[in-house]
């Protein structure tokens, strides 16, 4: 499919067939949809995505059974929780996320809305969101992987995580996570509570099988899923849309993994 403009038709048919709200119910985005409060939202959303890789069904009820150990209330958990309440999680675990890891992110919580009324400032405190940086959310990760790990017990072990450009990553999950918060089209997928950064600034998620169908209809040349292989497909997908390029994240992920397009 070579004609451009034939290309950003498909790619919008597809994006207009899961930007929905049935697809909410089996993705990992179905968890903070299960609140109403910002601040649930923001902590959900954050457990979620970084729960995020393996089968979305096992995905999705780790991080329910989560929610539940924290008595849907995980705003409330962690700037209030005993020792009672923290010693229900000792047997919480998800593939290599442990109690450990656990224990340190309720801890950061705390820490952070001690201070903050919103996890975006996490991301882009006033410095970052006042700078002329080119890639905000590349600096904002960063931001975030240094802030995160800034408390003086920071177990080593949990880093691993937490992704960020510096390491090379592709941060995946972090800028799934950024999607949900900063866009807003009123499609009811995609929360939008955040306003520091706009959607065009936005990263594509990028992992396997994202890469795949990028590949496959040319829209990345790079073989490495890293951070670069993330911001080319994106400059990409602004050929397409300047304004929101990451709604294609919608089309490239139903293509990938419902679609089993390769």
């Amino acid at each position: 499919m070579n004609n451009p403009q034939k290309l950003k038709l498909f790619f919008d048919n597809k994006v207009a067939k899961y930007n929905q709200l049935n697809f909410i119910e089996a993705d990992p985005v179905c968890i903070p949809h299960l609140f109403t409060k910002k601040e649930d939202i923001e902590i959900a959303g954050l457990f979620a995505a970084i729960f995020a890789w393996g089968s979305r069904t096992t995905i999705i009820n780790k991080s329910k059974e989560l929610m539940q150990l924290m008595n849907m209330e995980p705003h409330q958990f962690c700037m209030y929780h005993s020792d009672k309440d923290l010693k229900k999680l000792l047997l919480f675990k998800h593939r290599t996320f442990n109690p450990t890891d656990l224990y340190y992110f309720i801890e950061f919580l705390k820490y952070h809305y001690t201070h903050h009324k919103s996890l975006e400032s996490a991301f882009f405190p006033n410095k970052l969101v006042k700078s002329s940086a080119e890639n905000k959310v590349e600096e904002g990760l960063n931001h975030f992987y240094h802030y995160f790990f800034s408390l003086n017990d920071a177990p080593n072990r949990t880093r691993k995580h937490i992704a960020s450009p510096d390491k090379n990553s592709g941060c995946k999950r972090l800028n799934m996570y950024l999607r949900w918060m900063v866009r807003n089209d009123k499609k009811g997928v995609d929360f939008g509570l955040w306003q520091t950064i706009k959607p065009a600034e936005l990263i594509c998620p990028i992992d396997l099988h994202v890469a795949r169908v990028a590949k496959r209809f040319q829209l990345l040349d790079r073989n490495q899923i890293d951070w670069s292989a993330a911001v080319e497909l994106t400059k990409y997908l602004r050929t397409f849309d300047p304004i929101d390029p990451v709604k294609y994240d919608f089309a490239l992920f139903g293509l990938g993994v419902m679609e089993k397009f390769s």
